[in-house]
């Protein structure tokens, strides 16, 4: 007799007591449609400060699909959602976020994708009801890492989407302890399927991902997919060290002609200084963020670490 199949649903949460319920509603009745697969929910929440790990006891003790991974502390979205990720056993592993902006209601056409034979099946965001400017931002984010990532990334894709098994394992033998799951999966080259969806606003709760989460987010993209910064600091050290050296020349041989008439004055000297100084700071922050990312790779530090498990 034939095993059934098994679909694993992930979604990292950290207070989010307000949406957790429905959450898993949404995704049991989209699973109902699926009756020739089993399904696990796995909730892994980064040391919540409010009810909602509670609120994930409940529904675990009413459903015993419903699987939870408590941490020690807030690891972040990044090592938080590929930890949970890789603890999923299913045949098939869809992630999404616990904040209904990635609605559960996509679940059917991720499956149908994979049955159809795609081993990635991911969900891409070309619209949003989010502010304008954010969406603005974004977009020019996926235009800018687009063109200069060393491998071509899916623009508008988050991460939420439908992974099969084989597609896991080969990250779990990667073994990043930061990984930048987007581009990681773009990296793996598997042939995908895109369905596209328009963000809804958050109707619960506040967003999490300040501008530092988000700035950490797009540096490990760029400094994890792309050498373009890097050699453009050292293109541009070169550029502006023959554009001094033909000035320097130029006013060598200008002060020589015209001896008493030259006199520049301190206004060009300063402006020069200080755009000299600022491109120096700026090369060397970008330098900074691949030495971070250098030193975060080497720590090999676990991704989490559990206070418990339910349900397990």
């Amino acid at each position: 007799m034939t095993a059934r199949k098994l679909i694993s649903v992930v979604t990292p949460c950290y207070n989010e007591e307000g949406n957790v319920d429905e959450l898993h509603r949404r995704i049991a009745a989209q699973m109902e449609k699926f009756p020739q697969y089993d399904f696990e929910h796995i909730y892994i929440d980064n040391a919540s400060t409010d009810g909602t790990v509670a609120a994930i006891r409940r529904l675990a003790s009413a459903d015993s699909r419903v699987k939870a991974i408590v941490n020690t502390r807030n690891f972040g979205i990044i090592r938080s959602s590929n930890y949970a990720l890789l603890q999923a056993r299913g045949d098939a592993i869809i992630n999404m976020a616990s904040d209904m902006q990635e609605p559960p209601e996509l679940i059917g056409d991720f499956i149908r994708k994979w049955e159809e034979g795609y081993k990635v099946v991911v969900g891409v965001k070309p619209q949003s009801k989010e502010t304008a400017s954010m969406f603005v931002l974004r977009r020019i984010y996926y235009a800018t890492i687009g063109r200069i990532a060393d491998i071509e990334l899916i623009p508008h894709y988050t991460g939420f989407g439908l992974y099969d098994r084989e597609v896991m394992e080969l990250v779990r033998r990667i073994d990043d302890p930061y990984p930048y799951f987007r581009g990681l999966i773009a990296d793996l080259g598997f042939a995908h399927a895109e369905i596209p969806y328009v963000q809804p606003l958050r109707v619960r709760g506040v967003t999490k991902s300040n501008f530092y989460a988000l700035y950490d987010m797009a540096m490990l993209g760029i400094t994890g997919h792309s050498k373009v910064p890097i050699r453009l600091a050292t293109m541009s050290g070169f550029a502006l060290s023959a554009i001094s050296l033909l000035t320097a020349i130029g006013y060598l041989v200008y002060k020589f002609l015209y001896w008493d008439q030259l006199s520049i004055g301190m206004a060009p000297i300063l402006i020069g200084f200080f755009f000299f100084a600022s491109v120096q700071l700026f090369f060397i922050g970008i330098l900074g963020e691949y030495i971070a990312n250098i030193h975060t790779q080497v720590q090999k530090r676990p991704l989490v670490v559990e206070r418990e498990r339910i349900n397990f």
